[in-house]
């Protein structure tokens, strides 16, 4: 869910491969008890969703709760699209109050688990609409008010969904800065959306290591323009576990620092909401990133949370039995959308997971699983094909009986993953629900609905009921099946962004004038003979070799459907004869060294499944890719390295700098 490049694409077509698909029938008991049990149900919704727009968006809407109800479903089009205008409402209404009426008021919200074993705390939603409240009070006694710019810099931990449900409580905006930012990105986006105060944490668990936060956050704290409070949770004196002394537990508070528990005890039980309008922002979430001005896309309270909440609810069947688990990081939008507002507007029970998921061992995943029930799995295909390469013995040890549901999202799928996550996780009996979003459109826009839509491994099948998304040339008109094009949205959608924080050319030319009358994804695709999209990747990670474009997912995917292969990441290099050649970092399955003849046996196989055109001109074994926190391939990084030998990019949100090292010093001795 990158940002797209303002600099659009040529015209040749992008190369695609062209073969035989197997497509998996969504299974019939699953479709009898699905809100759409067949094909046919899906287009007659999509149909009327086409045909009158407004009228099903408006139907969707008031399944939430309105304190003031909207009379005017949608005002304007693109860029500048405004949505339930005149209606008010509150998100913490929506994702507590309207519960506790109900039986969910006993219902376990929010399951948190520490990376520490035995580290876990249960919320209700009675008890989460409490903590809420308390926090809430605590924000208006440092004289935080509607309006103000909040900051989150927190570890995955439930004060942070209680810190935004706070926010929404009082009408504050929200922005939550991944806690593996270094302190200058943290106060480059706190100064951009001029944040009045900033909650953190003395730390948080990774690998077996209590990681501090205060540190950064001081320094940010110290340097940034419009900060006045600074709020530590005390994260690691709260573990179960045996935490370390460090600087960041033991340092004693500085000026107009607080202590969270120390603020928030005593505070009173009930807090009032206040209504918004529904174009009132609900958050600003900086695009992921760390090179040049951060962009702060702004997300309303009305039509987000009105995408968030109909989105979870269909793409995951989502029912009051299910446990539900996302493993995404809350500082990057599916946290927001599948871990917290989603789930929470419809009144489900979430798992949020603080650590690594090969911590203590690579079955952490699936002991969580097994230990807590869950039902659906959301997560992504870097930690997918992440499994694959640790080996089918570790969820062995486990049941996943529980299982009935899985989820992708964050990138194109590789078939070889996505058939893995269905054969060994899903036991070849739970759909898989392909997902295709971004940051900038706030809920998901293309997925297999898992009664309805048959499947084909590596495809998001097609646009949700209410989206109409089209592959087009540069002039924008439609390709033609199979072939390659620009990925766009037509109409406009209730949870799309509403600009870039303080910056609106940019976000108009950013996003809407590379294609006449639409939104540009930034991402190239096609569709095949039945209607269903492939997302091929960024279109700036779109390979011109000999005037051949070739999508670098697409030759990813080629490698990885090598047997003896867990992951791949394709870059390209500048070439003075053929303009770039194709660069594969490749990891072998289950730790083995590679052989004399892997990287030409490899080469081989991607002539095989693509063509002569894609043969990579070199191929890099590694033990390991370089990764943000999140799981994201950060291939930017491996094409600086691919070109130069040397990395000299921002690299605060890598996992671990050993990678990139280890990769330099092989480059060097090669040469």
């Amino acid at each position: 869910m990158s940002t797209p490049t303002s600099t659009p694409p040529s015209d040749h077509s992008i190369h695609s491969v062209l073969k035989e698909t197997r497509t998996f029938a969504p299974p019939p008991e699953f479709s009898a008890r699905a809100r759409l049990g067949s094909l046919d149900d899906y287009r007659q919704l999509h149909q009327r969703a086409i045909d009158d727009p407004e009228h099903f968006w408006a139907e969707v809407a008031r399944e939430l709760t309105w304190s003031r109800p909207f009379t005017e479903v949608r005002r304007g089009d693109f860029p500048h699209c405004q949505w339930f205008v005149d209606g008010e409402l509150n998100v913490s209404v929506n994702c507590l109050d309207r519960h506790l009426g109900t039986w969910r008021r006993n219902k376990a919200a929010l399951i948190w688990q520490g990376e520490p074993l035995g580290d876990r705390r249960v919320l209700t939603y009675h008890e989460l609409s409490v903590e809420v409240a308390r926090a809430a009070h605590a924000l208006r006694q440092l004289g935080v008010q509607k309006g103000d710019r909040v900051g989150l810099y927190l570890p995955m931990i439930p004060e942070l969904a209680i810190a935004m449900l706070a926010c929404a409580r009082i009408g504050a905006i929200h922005s939550v800065v991944f806690a593996g930012f270094s302190a200058e990105a943290l106060r480059d986006r706190l100064d951009d959306a001029g944040a009045v105060c900033l909650i953190t944490a003395d730390g948080g668990w990774r690998r077996g290591r209590f990681l501090p936060l205060r540190q950064a956050a001081r320094a940010a704290f110290a340097e940034a323009k419009t900060v006045k409070h600074l709020v530590v949770v005390r994260r690691g004196t709260r573990s179960q576990g045996e935490v370390p002394p460090t600087e960041a537990t033991l340092e004693a508070p500085g000026k107009n620092e607080h202590d969270w528990h120390d603020l928030v005890s005593g505070q009173p039980l009930e807090c009032p909401p206040t209504p918004v309008p529904a174009e009132h922002p609900l958050f600003i979430l900086y695009t992921s990133g760390t090179t040049g001005k951060p962009k702060g896309v702004v997300h309303s309270t009305g039509g987000y949370l009105v995408g968030a909440t109909y989105t979870t609810k269909m793409v995951f069947d989502l029912r009051d039995e299910d446990t539900y688990f996302c493993t995404a990081d809350v500082g990057w939008v599916t946290g927001h959308s599948y871990l917290v507002y989603g789930p929470l507007a419809n009144g489900a029970t979430a798992v949020m997971y603080e650590g690594a998921p090969d911590w203590p061992e690579p079955d952490r995943l699936w002991r969580i699983i097994d230990e807590l029930g869950v039902t659906i799995l959301y997560t992504a295909p870097t930690a997918i094909r992440a499994f694959m390469r640790w080996g089918e013995k570790w969820p062995a040890r486990h049941s996943l009986a529980s299982l009935r549901l899985l989820g992708s999202v964050g990138e194109p799928i590789n078939p070889e993953a996505w058939m893995w996550y269905h054969r060994i996780i899903g036991k070849e009996r739970c759909p898989i629900v392909d997902t295709w979003w971004q940051t900038e459109t706030g809920s998901i826009m293309m997925s297999p609905l898992p009664g309805a839509t048959p499947t084909k491994p590596g495809s998001c099948t097609l646009p949700l009921p209410g989206i109409q998304t089209e592959v087009v040339h540069r002039d924008g008109t439609p390709c033609k099946a199979d072939e390659g094009g620009l990925l766009v949205i037509q109409t406009p959608w209730p949870s799309m962004l509403r600009t870039v924080w303080g910056d609106d050319a940019r976000f108009v030319s950013t996003y809407f004038s590379q294609v006449p009358g639409a939104y540009f994804t930034g991402d190239g695709a096609r569709r095949d003979p039945d209607g269903y999209f492939w997302v091929m990747g960024r279109v700036d990670d779109v390979l011109n070799v000999a005037g051949h474009r070739l999508g670098t997912a697409e030759v990813e995917s080629a490698i990885v459907s090598h047997p003896s292969v867990a992951e791949a990441a394709v870059v390209g290099r500048p070439d003075p004869l053929k303009g770039q050649v194709v660069v594969a970092f490749v990891t072998l399955r289950g730790g083995r060294k590679p052989e004399a003849n892997d990287a030409e046996m490899l080469k081989a196989h991607v002539v095989k499944e693509i063509g002569a055109i894609a043969r990579p001109e070199e191929i890099r074994f590694t033990d390991a890719l370089p990764k943000t926190r999140s799981g994201k391939i950060m291939r930017r990084l491996l094409k600086e390295l691919a070109a130069t030998g040397t990395v000299k990019g921002d690299v605060t949100t890598l996992e671990d700098m050993g990678v990139i090292s280890k990769l330099a010093a092989q480059r060097q001795d090669e040469e």
